[in-house]
């Protein structure tokens, strides 16, 4: 279900679209098992606290995929994407491996993203 900017989902679930990473970040709020987040409980200017943090690996390239096809080995880049969602704004902190690393952006719509 779609409230404002947020997507809720199940077991107290809340997404949000991260123009850093481009694709959806989720949070758990409330009661439950397993971290869970506060929320100041508006749906359009949200605040989470405390910060989000998303690790992974890269998704590999075209050319990566052909090399790995080829025989080569590929290391997997580490991704690290950390922010404080603020008042509807996302503040994403300097060990972000993507380009807003530094930046304060506002959320935006799924649809829009």
């Amino acid at each position: 279900m779609k409230r404002g900017i947020l997507r809720v989902v199940a077991d107290g679930g809340l997404m949000f679209w991260c123009p850093g990473c481009d694709g959806a970040h989720q949070v758990q709020v409330g009661r439950g098992s397993g971290p869970r987040w506060g929320f100041n409980e508006d749906y359009g200017r949200p605040t989470f606290t405390p910060s989000v943090l998303v690790r992974g690996t890269q998704p590999i390239t075209n050319d990566e995929r052909d090399r790995i096809l080829a025989g080569e080995t590929i290391e997997p880049r580490p991704f690290v994407c950390h922010s404080f969602v603020r008042d509807g704004q996302i503040q994403f902190l300097s060990d972000c491996t993507h380009e807003l690393a530094g930046q304060t952006v506002p959320l935006r719509d799924f649809d829009e993203a």
